[in-house]
C-alpha cells in the first residue's frame, strides 16, 4: 500500500499488522531531546504542524554541501525509550511512527500506527530521503537530537503495531 503524508485518520484505521507501506511525503525525525522540545512547546509556539504528522526515531547522519544538508545514513533508533512521550506526542495529533523495536501498543489504539524499519539498515532509508526540508533546533539539540524534516519517496515500512492494538512484537 502506498501512503502519503500528512495521514488522515481514515489512511492509520484501515492499516493492519505486518502490512507493507510505501511512504512519501514529509516525516519529522526526533529522539529523546526532540520529544522533550516538543511537548515543552506544544500549544505554544510549536514550529511544525503535527496533525497527520509522521515522526521517524532516527539522529540521521548527514553531509553539509553547497545546497544544504544530505542526508547519508538515516536507520532507525530503539523506540521504546519514548514510550513516556507517547501519549502527549499523539494527543498532537501524530498519526504514524517509525522506529525499531516496538513500543506500547495501547496509546496507538483508534488513533495511529507504528511503522518499523529494519535497524542497521540506514544507508537503505536514506535513498527514500529526497532531500532535507529544514532542520529545527540544530544549534540547541545538536545533529543527532534536532527535529529533521524530511522529504521521503517510497519508504519501504512495515505495520508493527495496527490502530486496533495488534503488534508483531507480541505485547
Amino acid at each position: 500500500m502506498r501512503l502519503r503524508t500528512p495521514l488522515r485518520e481514515r489512511d492509520v484505521l484501515n492499516l493492519r499488522a505486518g502490512e507493507v507501506v510505501y511512504l512519501s511525503g514529509t516525516v519529522y525525525t526526533a529522539r529523546d531531546s526532540a520529544h522533550r522540545k516538543i511537548l515543552e512547546l506544544a500549544g505554544k509556539e510549536l514550529p511544525l504542524n503535527l496533525e497527520g504528522a509522521v515522526i521517524y526515531h532516527c539522529g540521521p547522519v548527514v553531509r553539509k554541501g553547497g545546497g544544504g544538508y544530505e542526508v547519508v545514513s538515516a536507520g532507525p533508533t530503539t523506540s521504546s525509550r519514548m514510550n513516556r512521550y507517547l501519549e502527549g506526542i499523539l494527543s498532537l495529533g501524530v498519526r504514524g511512527i517509525i522506529g525499531k523495536g516496538g513500543m506500547n501498543p495501547e496509546p496507538f489504539k483508534g488513533r495511529a500506527v507504528y511503522f518499523a524499519f529494519t535497524g542497521g539498515a540506514g544507508s537503505l532509508a536514506a535513498k527514500s530521503v529526497k532531500h532535507v526540508v529544514d532542520v529545527l533546533w540544530l544549534e540547541e539539540l545538536g545533529i543527532p537530537e534536532a527535529v529533521w524534516v524530511l522529504e521521503v519517496e517510497d519508504f519501504p515500512l512495515i505495520v508493527a503495531i495496527d490502530a486496533n492494538g495488534s503488534s508483531l512484537y507480541g505485547r
